[in-house]
């Protein structure tokens, strides 16, 4: 009697400690690669509630393309952000959208070496710094950092998101037509690391970190970072003033058979001990106000931005953004009208443009279309002739002021060969396509006035049609001004791959800040 009533605990105790299939649980997990160090509390999770996490990790923007809408291949998905992935959703149109619940905080912010930051405080408007600013930096040679991949990082893509939010100033998420890859050029100058993941962006940041000025990255990898004792200058947190793409780590119910495990892992998670653990092992922000925070994550910071509500918008981003790991520098020609009709406003208008794109323009949006640091310029004049022309390779205030000079020349021309003067550009573009082969090369034709003299359009079209490939994909960007006849510029455009920009109904300076060579 006394075994038998033994040998029943024993059965009850072995129930009750979870070794029936009810109590132990294996779920298939795909896991943004930044989650592996969460790995020591997955020990904890599944002493507390009997389930394992076999986790497979990708960086975050392949792992929300591995998730094919009805097909999927985990019970679960664990990302830094879904954002990406609920566009794709949104595109296929599935109606069976998984359950997806917020485990932790983190905004992607920028790291900056103390020195860098004091000057990037002393040149912002009231000392608060905006992407704007750190872009502006970029350009001008000043703030060279590193970033995750955004094809590849929710935190390279978060970063991006950033910079072209405010560089559209409208405040609100980015639509296709906020999108310019002339805008992103001058903060994609000033990066020189990257990274497939954050984890082995914050590695090679050690590696490099005498020749870096930024990190952008989670704020989390950024205190981690700092506390790490590898840095020979630890960083300044700058949470821009202009906003910041906030993470908040969801975690994706992807097999509906496997709601029970889901809940007991989202409820561990969600405890305020649990919260408290991840806070003390990540430096991620807690959810909610039970878990007092640690000193180090109590800045404010501020309202989150919009993340674009259409993947072709992102998509669009990212490839104008380009590969990181490629040269930046690209080649663009301006073709300036300087026939007599230009004497006066007009030409006063074309100089303040200059004066702009050189750092006169101190506004949000002019911090983003200025000259940068290794841009290669020609600039010509043309009347009935081209006049003179100028090669210009932007490395200080000096280069910079070699172009305004030229542009304040006064050997204005009675006449306007638009379509000679274009032809001379692509001559040009020739030369320079033989002489560095891959650079990217684009042509911006200034004119307020109609073809008087030199060769037809027709010609013109001629000539081009015979060039190369390569001088063939040169595209040409028109700046209508005055009374220059829409039809025969908007052909240009099109004949050549590029578009037309009216600038009758705007200043001159706001039109190239829309079209310079993008």
């Amino acid at each position: 009697m006394v075994l038998a009533l033994c040998l029943a605990l024993l059965g009850t105790t072995a129930t009750a400690c979870g070794s029936g299939d009810e109590e132990s649980t294996t779920l298939h997990v795909l896991a943004s690669s930044e989650l592996r160090d969460m790995e020591p509390l997955l020990d904890d999770l599944r002493r507390d509630t009997g389930v394992n996490l076999d986790m497979e990790y990708k960086a975050t923007v392949d792992a929300g393309d591995g998730l094919t809408p009805g097909a999927y291949h985990h019970d679960l998905a664990w990302l830094s952000s879904d954002r990406y992935f609920q566009l794709r959703l949104k595109e296929s149109r599935s109606t069976a959208k998984p359950l997806s619940t917020t485990t932790m905080l983190s905004p992607v912010v920028v790291g900056v070496k103390p020195e860098t930051a004091r000057a990037l405080r002393a040149r912002a408007k009231g000392g608060q710094v905006s992407w704007a600013d750190i872009a502006d930096a970029a350009a001008a040679g000043s703030v060279r950092f590193g970033m995750a991949d955004p094809k590849r990082t929710n935190s390279g893509l978060s970063a991006l998101v950033g910079v072209a939010t405010a560089a559209a100033g409208t405040g609100s998420a980015l639509r296709a037509e906020d999108i310019s890859c002339d805008r992103l050029r001058g903060f994609r100058t000033g990066q020189k690391l990257t990274a497939d993941s954050s984890a082995d962006l914050r590695e090679q940041y050690v590696a490099h970190q005498d020749r870096l000025d930024a990190l952008i990255t989670y704020e989390s990898e950024l205190l981690s970072l700092n506390a790490s004792g590898k840095l020979h200058e630890k960083l300044e947190i700058v949470y821009p003033k202009d906003g910041m793409v906030l993470s908040d780590y969801p975690l994706l119910l992807l097999d509906p058979a496997k709601r029970k495990a889901y809940d007991k892992v989202v409820n561990w998670l969600k405890s305020a001990s649990t919260q408290k653990k991840i806070m003390e092992r990540t430096l991620r922000r807690p959810l909610g106000a039970d878990v007092r925070r640690d000193p180090r994550l109590r800045a404010d910071i501020g309202n989150a931005l919009y993340f674009p509500d259409q993947r072709a918008i992102v998509d669009q981003l990212v490839e104008d953004y380009g590969d990181p790991r490629l040269p930046t520098a690209h080649h663009v020609i301006f073709l300036l009208d300087f026939s007599t009709s230009m004497r006066g406003s007009r030409v006063a208008s074309l100089r303040a443009a200059f004066a702009g794109l050189s750092g006169a323009d101190t506004s949000a949006t002019g911090k983003f279309v200025r000259f940068y640091q290794g841009e290669r310029v020609t600039v010509m004049r043309f009347g009935g002739r081209v006049l003179a022309e100028r090669d210009v390779t932007v490395g200080g205030r000096r280069d910079l002021d070699s172009v305004k000079s030229f542009v304040a020349a006064d050997d204005f021309d009675n006449s306007t060969a638009i379509w000679s003067a274009l032809d001379h550009a692509y001559g040009k573009a020739s030369g320079i396509a033989r002489d560095h082969p891959g650079q990217p090369i684009s042509i911006v034709l200034m004119t307020d006035g109609e073809n008087t003299s030199g060769i037809t359009r027709q010609e013109f079209e001629r000539r081009y049609a015979a060039r190369t490939d390569t001088v063939r994909g040169v595209p040409t960007f028109p700046l209508r001004f005055g009374e220059a006849d829409t039809a025969e510029l908007t052909r240009a455009a099109r004949t050549t791959g590029g578009r037309m920009v009216d600038a009758g109904a705007r200043s001159l300076p706001d039109a190239f800040k829309e079209i310079r060579g993008c």
